[in-house]
């Protein structure tokens, strides 16, 4: 009977033993799972960043070849530095990061505090209008009037500001007589807040072509 007890108690507590043994290790296992789990998702999201990041890049890429494309089409047009506005009575050119001005002295266009368009200023504009149809079809442009700063006084505009949106919308208004389609022009009016170093340079309408 003892021999048949110790029998029976050797086999409970090895019972016992592979009871504790085998919960841990599902306890283990589950513990693998979960960390697998962890390292799936940290993958997953690393390669969505990667991938969102690759897109970027070839969405920059794309924009730079299409800049790289408008700029050797432009170069092809005229000579590096050109603007197409050389010779123009009135007008000087320039080129600037993604845009091209015609910068025009409002004295040639207009009388000391208006906005009508002298007559004399329209062959000027005429060349100008033959331009901007030629070399720079299709492309937006920015009218903008600037002026002195001196008060407003006697012309019955109530500011500068207001005197340089009536020159910049009077010389829209003739350049689309000209076939400079209006969908391409929007106006502007600085005023007398980006000035030049004398009141006639700063007495002026920009014509700003963007070309990207």
């Amino acid at each position: 009977m003892r021999v048949s007890r110790m029998i029976k108690c050797s086999v409970l507590m090895a019972v016992v033993a592979m009871t504790g043994c085998t919960s841990h290790l599902v306890d283990e296992n589950a513990w693998l799972l979960e960390e697998n789990q962890g390292l799936r998702d940290q993958l997953a999201d690393r390669n969505a960043a990667l991938e969102a990041a690759n897109q970027e890049a070839r969405d920059k890429a794309i924009q730079l070849a299409q800049l790289t494309k408008e700029i050797d089409e432009l170069a092809a047009v005229r000579p590096s530095g050109a603007t197409g506005f050389e010779g123009i009575e009135g007008v000087s050119g320039s080129v600037g990061v993604g845009e091209v001005t015609a910068m025009i002295e409002s004295d040639l266009l207009f009388d000391s505090g208006k906005s009508i368009l002298k007559t004399q200023a329209k062959r000027t504009l005429d060349a100008v209008a033959s331009v901007l149809n030629t070399s720079y079809a299709g492309r937006p442009i920015r009218i903008a009037g600037h002026t002195d700063s001196d008060p407003i006084r006697k012309s019955g505009h109530k500011s500068n500001h207001h005197l340089g949106f009536e020159r910049a919308y009077a010389v829209r208004a003739y350049l689309a007589s000209k076939d400079v389609a209006a969908s391409r022009m929007y106006i502007a009016s600085y005023g007398p807040d980006r000035g030049k170093p004398t009141k006639a340079q700063s007495r002026r309408v920009e014509m700003v072509v963007i070309i990207n």
